[in-house]
């Protein structure tokens, strides 16, 4: 089972391999941005792209039969110039852009940082100017504070202060360290989640945990152990029993599933191993969803490979899965396990769902939507992150509340002109401001619609009964579609909207019950799981 991480990994090598602009002689040598180098069609290379010196150097290092990358002087070249190209293509002050021109974003320098420091160590390299180069990124990042609450993001921080720190003998780091670690436990929900922007996403909660665990192994603290072991905890719910993990009823909508952080802590408490032996056994399956897109694909394949280079031998025996209903009423997420029946809803997101018989996946569901044509098209829809009334008593769930418009803000030749002209001019001074402006745009908050629904679920024993009932304030005159989809969302999460699948389950198509229903009816439907 252990292979099945590495093998994972590399074959998304030779992916990596094509973004990357491997020409000695060209001024962007080293550059994965193939958007940048190759096509031309963006005016600035990302800086998130050359996070994926990390998967080559652990695919050079990983001693498996089979792996042609093994100990190949070319690999370990080319991941040395990717990590020259990150130093060369920085701001003056090493920070990197990653969406827009002088954006100079947190996330995308930490986690570069993080695996050209890692990539550094691997393969051995003697190299000042890159040496340089993470000593300045390392002071960027100790007094660097973006918007919007991301637990990973001040958790990669801290590791990438550890890692520079040591490679280069200097402590002059230690208290930005301290402050962004304090941050992190303060950021930990007394469930056990780490806040992502508007809550609980389990999967953006693995990396975390992958983080953390890596602190944990060199300065370990009952704090940080406790906080760990009550992350696992929180993980090992969110395990499907067909190994899948996560999805829609996140806060951020992600699969996500870093397993590294399980290895390394499941050597203090094998609980954490036992998460990962779930989530093998739908890997094996090809549960997992599809990373391979250009900007992501490095993520999970020097996690994956990481698991398998710090894969504990010994293992827990299976457990059998608890029965009974879990709340977590601060993330607005709850399960109920009732014989051969799991239920995961996310009352704060409408009673967006998915439901499992016999370990096999049934029904996704991300609730009631609506394309409404009154001067110009727009969708309503009730899975966006809201605080919605619900109840929660024996058998029946109820969640009810108003329907919100999705946000589908596109670019535009003319918004990207805007956007240029404003970092060109006073933006770059505070790129903190725009993306903050950016992510209430995209991201955060929702503008409610004139419908109201109510979602109710009723249990028979194991059998579920899943209700909804939706009420149109100003008439069904100007819905044109309707319908309930399994893998819709409606805000920009950059790891989101991957391929799982599970998300080949049918639509549910109620645009005809719709055009029947007369003003004032309220649209009703009804199903037996």
């Amino acid at each position: 089972m252990r292979d099945l991480f590495a093998q994972e990994a590399l074959r998304w090598i030779p992916k990596i391999l094509t973004l990357q602009d491997r020409n000695r002689h060209s001024p962007t040598y080293g550059c994965f941005d193939r958007n940048y180098w190759q096509y031309k069609i963006i005016d600035f290379p990302s800086g998130m792209s050359q996070e994926f010196v990390l998967p080559l150097a652990l695919a050079w290092e990983t001693d498996l039969p089979g792996n042609p990358f093994h100990r190949q002087a070319a690999i370990r070249e080319w991941a040395e110039a990717g990590m020259v190209f990150a130093a060369r293509s920085a701001h003056a002050d090493a920070s990197c852009d990653d969406y827009f021109p002088y954006e100079k974003a947190g996330g995308a320098a930490a986690f570069s940082l993080l695996a050209c420091t890692e990539a550094y160590r691997i393969l051995g390299l003697q190299n000042y100017e890159v040496l340089q180069f993470f000593e300045r990124r390392a002071d960027w990042l100790a007094h660097h504070n973006e918007s919007g609450r991301l637990t990973n993001h001040q958790a990669l921080i801290v590791v990438c202060l550890d890692r520079v720190g040591e490679l280069l003998g200097k402590t002059k780091w230690e208290k930005a360290r301290a402050e962004r670690l304090a941050r992190v436990l303060t950021w930990q929900n007394a469930e056990g989640w780490f806040q992502e922007y508007e809550g609980c996403d389990p999967g953006y909660h693995t990396l975390t945990v992958s983080l953390l665990a890596q602190v944990y192994e060199k300065t370990p603290s009952p704090e940080l152990r406790d906080a760990l072991s009550r992350a696992v905890a929180l993980a090992a719910e969110f395990v499907h029993p067909d190994g899948s993990f996560g999805g829609e009823y996140a806060s951020r909508n992600t699969y996500n599933f870093f397993p590294h952080g399980f290895e390394v802590f499941g050597r203090h408490e094998p609980a954490a191993l036992a998460v990962n032996d779930l989530f093998l056994a739908g890997l094996a399956a090809g549960r997992n969803a599809c990373y391979a897109d250009d900007h992501i694909v490095g993520h999970h394949v020097w996690n994956y490979l990481l698991a398998w280079r710090d894969f504990a031998s010994a293992r827990p025996k299976p457990a059998p899965r608890a029965e009974g209903r879990t709340h977590f009423p601060n993330a607005g997420l709850l399960i109920d396990r009732r014989g051969s029946a799991e239920l995961y809803v996310a009352l704060n997101k409408g009673g967006t769902f998915k439901f499992f018989r016999d370990g096999a996946l049934v029904a996704s569901d991300t609730q009631v939507s609506l394309v409404v044509e009154a001067g110009k098209s727009r969708n309503a829809v009730a899975h966006l992150v809201g605080d919605y009334p619900n109840e929660v008593e024996g058998g029946r769930i109820v969640v009810r509340g108003d329907m919100g418009w999705a946000k589908q803000k596109k670019m535009t030749p003319f918004n990207l002109i805007v956007l240029r002209l404003i970092m060109l001019g006073g933006g770059k001074f505070f790129p903190n401001l725009v993306r903050k402006l950016l992510q209430r745009l995209l991201i955060t908050g929702k503008k409610p619609a004139p419908f109201r629904f109510e979602r109710e679920f009723v249990w028979n024993g194991d059998r579920l009964t899943v209700r909804d009932r939706v009420e149109a304030g100003a008439g069904w005159d100007a819905v044109k579609r309707a319908g309930i989809g399994c893998d819709q969302t409606s805000i920009y999460v950059v790891m989101s909207r991957t391929f799982q699948a599970g998300q080949m389950l049918p639509w549910i198509d109620l645009t005809e019950t719709v055009r029947k229903l007369p003003a004032g009816e309220p649209l009703v439907h009804e199903r037996v799981l």
